[in-house]
């Protein structure tokens, strides 16, 4: 057995699986078989030759202080919003709402493991095992054998307040997993909210199953902790006339990894994912790596990428973004676009855009640039008078408007912007 064929038995068998009801159980067992065989991420795998996954598969995390974010009140504080509260990776009751909402079910996943007949029976670990295919993703596999937490929950109407799932870091040993699961049925709607640093190092995969003409959008705030490690995956399949929508944005950290898997199933679905994260290793390493496998199995779909990544002081971004299109998906409209903004010479980006059709009605087109600063903006700035510090962040901004307009609610948009506005003032002393 080679020396990484030992690492990966000793960190799987060294996974305690929790206790659980019979679904429950054989979902995670399945899941651990899945890993056993495709075995832990190593450089040489393809998708992960830009981001090393060493430290997201150690025995231990390295530790992460707690960030003293210095009285700045946490991101989507002002919204009206149903909040569910993790601390460390662990359900803290007192500080969550109660889980009551018309139209909607939410259950925390270790009660509904608990019982031997549950809806989520259907979905948990399903759409994980059907997204490592064709390229295998084994920190999901992982997540869903080994996740003792998170929620479920079952969406039968057009819910007006947004559900948020809070993560609070307070331990700097913390090393958390969580696991979603979300239901929409026909016609429902929901917005969910993710903000936090959550743990010193991080892993969640979230599950969603939306039905025909529901519509699911999501907006996720990453930090601003400067130590964190964080491996996300979210897995979704699209039914007919269905609408999928998610957002990220990113400041500081050491080590990011997001993933999204999506598979467009029914006709007239439309998938946007998006994504917006700035990066300064003059506050510790930054590594971000958005990386995203869209499949169109349907007809007449649409789906969209849009990612942008700012970065300067040896702050390193990684794409990787793939469009499939299936023989029958015929009239699918498939749009991606991955692009950097390098402030100085020491940051790098680096991208891997993909389109694989085997359909022939298609329009399907991809794009990825880097670059610096625009100079003839910044010197028309500069000509009518703004600061030079002040000029670049708002052709940042701008550069970033492409990605944070793919968030369906103006005034989450709006926060988002006035985050990133903070970040960029801060970094300017």
């Amino acid at each position: 057995m080679s020396t990484a064929e030992k690492q990966n038995a000793a960190v799987i068998s060294a996974s305690a699986r929790p206790g659980s009801g019979v679904w429950a159980a054989d979902a995670r067992e399945q899941a651990a078989a899945r890993l056993a065989q495709m075995g832990l991420p190593t450089r040489r795998d393809e998708y992960w030759k830009w981001t090393r996954p060493d430290s997201l598969i150690a025995a231990a995390p390295s530790p992460a202080k707690v960030f003293d974010y210095g009285g700045e009140s946490p991101v989507f504080d002002d919204v009206d919003r149903l909040k569910v509260v993790f601390v460390d990776g662990v359900f803290d009751p007192d500080a969550s709402d109660e889980f009551d909402g018309e139209g909607i079910e939410i259950e925390r996943l270790s009660d509904a493991a608990a019982k031997d007949i549950h809806w989520a029976k259907d979905l948990y670990g399903v759409l994980e095992a059907a997204g490592q295919t064709p390229v295998t993703r084994p920190l999901a596999a992982h997540n869903t054998a080994m996740a003792s937490d998170g929620v479920v929950i079952r969406v039968t109407g057009q819910v007006s307040r947004p559900v948020s799932l809070i993560y609070r870091h307070e331990d700097a040993a913390s090393d958390a997993s969580l696991h979603h699961v979300i239901k929409l049925e026909e016609g429902a709607k929901l917005t969910l909210l993710e903000n936090g640093a959550a743990a010193a190092r991080f892993s969640s995969v979230t599950e969603v199953d939306v039905a025909a003409r529901a519509e699911f959008h999501h907006v996720r705030a990453q930090g601003r902790d400067h130590e964190r490690q964080a491996v996300t995956h979210m897995f979704a399949r699209l039914s007919d006339k269905s609408v999928f929508k998610s957002f990220t944005m990113t400041v500081n950290g050491r080590l990011t990894r997001n993933e999204c898997v999506l598979e467009l199933l029914g006709d007239d679905a439309i998938a946007h994912v998006a994504g917006a994260a700035l990066g300064d290793g003059a506050a510790g390493d930054f590594h971000h790596d958005d990386t995203v496998f869209i499949t169109h199995d349907a007809v007449a779909c649409e789906s969209r990428q849009v990612f942008k990544k700012v970065l300067k002081n040896g702050a390193k971004g990684v794409f990787q973004g793939k469009i499939l299109v299936k023989p029958d998906a015929q009239k699918t409209d498939g749009y991606q676009k991955s692009q950097s903004l390098l402030l100085d010479d020491d940051a790098s980006f680096q991208a891997k855009p993909e389109l694989e059709i085997y359909a022939d009605d298609v329009i399907c087109s991809h794009g990825s640039t880097t670059g610096a600063i625009d100079e003839e903006a910044l010197f028309y700035l500069q000509s009518r008078g703004v600061p030079t510090p002040i000029a670049t962040d708002l052709l940042v901004l701008a550069f970033l408007a492409d990605a944070i307009e793919e968030i369906e609610d103006e005034g989450i948009a709006e926060e988002i912007t006035t985050r990133l506005e903070g970040w960029l003032a801060r970094r300017r002393g």
